[in-house]
């Protein structure tokens, strides 16, 4: 494995990246095959161009893209020492690609956090850093600088010219490092003569210089040389597991401790970060050990203020923000000093699709959708879909109704939508079918509409009995179920929802006691409830770093939590990008006058 790990550095590193990148760059886009929820904004925001961008080069993807498809990306970055985007050909392998582009493996595995040996194919989209450049590129381009100036104001001999510029981690020593390059102890010390008086640190730089006994030339094909596998170099590259003995929490939300904002908004905070507590409380409980810092950021200044914290930089996660315009320079933040980032709330933050160390709790709107539509097919077998237009004056879900539409056509369902004028007990039997589930949606998600719209669906129900009749909807039906409880039942009804807990659940019972019991009050009646809500992700989160450790993310699967509200399933949006949480339920109020909450996994 020495051996192997030093022939492919030797070869990696020695290669011009002239005739590589221009062979990378010559056509001047790569290729992105869609997967199921990407938009034409997503898909830009991973990409660093803008949605016309593409659009140019792939005409009429404004008005439609389709999972499976493929589309031409411009490279954002056209310079030979910049990163650039690569789409992974026949026949190509990691070690190939460290020679194309002279970038270690490690550094490109470093770069894209999802690649593995087992999705390492056809069609991947990676990330090929800049060649001996990092974050921070200063530095390097410093000690390049003063390793290649020829002076004669010291007799001190220069250091060894660098092949690549190494990132100390944590737990990293001398050893270690000389291993993974394949050189020496001595070797390395010479490349650093610091290192003789100082200690390693995490963060420090080290020139990495070619090995003694290896030359620069490409090697020459013969027996004796074998590359090695991407099993080989992913194993190398990995970090070593390491264990949290005592997690460092931070919650950074608008507690607006300063007397100003929205009083509704503040109890909402509260709310949340006292369900947090409930989890710390439970998880000291079984052993696991916890340092919790709560920060007020009410606003930017605040929040510039506590990033200057020298504390901050030592926490395992971070949950917050909850305003938008402050997840940027967070993100940014935890990224630099990584750090995992739990949004907790927002949808709408494209930060996702750039920086792995977040997590988004709210699922992005296209990649919501596109799990209900895929559940609603499976769902509902031998379908006639009635969309009933309200015209209320809400264009919340115009979107879901036209992706809906869509995947209705690809899957030959029938459909059809039916005036607000119209929608009478008389004219919706004659959009039904007699020998088919008549499902209908709404195009408004209102109380309003639910008010106009469910005394027709009832007598319709009632005057056609041989008719079978499901009503379908959204997930904010759910803070208007005491009103229409009856109805529901009567009509069948589903709605989707990320959050969603029945309050005569045994685990939502509990919850709510204790909640009573340690506040003295009842959890406000929204959607969701954040007191669930702040439970269910510090539970879930720390509860994982604990098992875990610095593995959380390549064993999300199997952290062992039974959330009271909120579902998890997380998948990373990108090789290099962070983790959209894809949960769907379905809750369906049966004519048995049974409430059952639907998961598909």
């Amino acid at each position: 494995m020495k051996f192997i790990r030093a022939l492919y550095l030797a070869a990696a590193l020695s290669a011009t990246s002239t005739g590589m990148m221009a062979q990378a760059q010559s056509s001047g886009y790569f290729l992105h095959t869609i997967t199921k929820g990407q938009s034409l904004y997503s898909i830009a925001s991973m990409y660093n161009v803008t949605t016309g961008d593409i659009v140019k080069m792939n005409p009429g993807s404004d008005l439609k893209i389709k999972a499976g498809e493929t589309l031409k990306i411009p490279q954002a970055n056209s310079g030979t020492e910049q990163q650039q985007f690569h789409t992974i050909q026949a026949g190509e392998t990691l070690y190939k690609l460290t020679l194309r582009y002279g970038v270690t493996a490690q550094r490109i595995c470093q770069a894209n956090p999802g690649l593995s040996a087992n999705n390492f194919r056809i069609g991947q989209v990676i990330i090929i850093p800049a060649k001996a450049m990092n974050s921070e590129e200063t530095i390097i381009n410093e000690v390049k600088k003063a390793q290649t100036t020829q002076t004669t104001v010291t007799s001190t001999p220069l250091q060894p010219k660098c092949r690549d510029m190494h990132k100390v981690e944590r737990k990293e020593t001398i050893f270690s490092i000389s291993r993974l390059y394949g050189i020496t102890e001595a070797e390395l010390i010479d490349a650093n003569p610091e290192l003789r008086t100082e200690k390693l640190k995490k963060g420090k730089f080290l020139c990495i210089p070619y090995a003694k006994s290896t030359k620069t030339e490409e090697p020459t094909n013969n027996a004796s040389t074998i590359a090695p596998t991407n099993d080989q170099l992913f194993n190398e590259s990995q970090k070593e597991a390491r264990k949290i003995s005592t997690i460092k929490a931070a919650v950074m939300l608008p507690f607006m401790t300063d007397g100003g904002g929205n009083k509704d908004e503040q109890m909402r905070m509260v709310e949340y970060y006292e369900g947090f507590l409930m989890a710390v409380n439970k998880l000291k409980e079984e052993g696991v050990s916890i340092d919790l810092y709560s920060y007020d950021i009410h606003t930017n200044t605040s929040l510039n203020a506590i990033l200057g914290k020298s504390e901050l930089k030592d926490m395992d996660i971070i949950f917050g923000p909850a305003y938008p315009n402050q997840i940027n320079p967070l993100a940014k933040f935890a990224q630099k000093n990584n750090i995992r980032l739990v949004v907790p709330f927002t949808s709408k933050s494209s930060e996702v699709f750039n920086n792995s160390t977040i997590y988004q709790i709210n699922t992005p709107q296209s990649y919501l959708y596109s799990e209900v539509y895929e559940h609603f097919t499976r769902k509902f077998i031998n379908a006639n879909v009635i969309f009933l237009n309200v015209e209320d004056g809400d264009h919340d879900k115009a979107d879901f109704i036209k992706g809906l539409k869509e995947e209705l056509k690809s899957n030959q369902t029938p459909f059809t939508t039916v005036k607000s004028t119209d929608i009478t007990p008389e004219s919706l039997k004659e959009v039904m079918n007699p020998n088919m589930n008549n499902i209908f949606i709404p195009t408004s998600g209102t109380n309003v509409a639910l008010i106009k719209l469910l005394p027709q669906l009832i007598v319709t129900s009632r005057d056609n009995p041989d008719y079978r009749i499901q009503l379908f909807g959204y997930p904010e039906w759910q803070t208007y179920t005491n009103d229409h409880l009856a109805s529901f039942y009567e009509l069948d009804t589903y709605f989707y929802s990320s959050f969603y807990t029945n309050n005569l659940f045994p685990e939502a019972v509990q919850f709510s006691s204790a909640y009573r019991k340690w506040y003295s009050k009842d959890m406000i009646n929204s959607f969701p409830k954040y007191g669930m809500l702040g439970f269910d992700t510090g539970y879930f989160f720390l509860k994982g770093l604990s098992q875990y450790g610095n593995k959380l993310e390549d064993n999300l699967e199997k952290i062992s939590v039974t959330p009271i509200q909120t579902g998890f399933k997380f998948e990373r949006v990108n090789n290099w990008g962070g983790f959209i949480n894809r949960k769907v339920f379905f809750v369906h109020f049966t004519k048995e006058f049974e409430l059952i909450k639907l998961d598909f996994e």
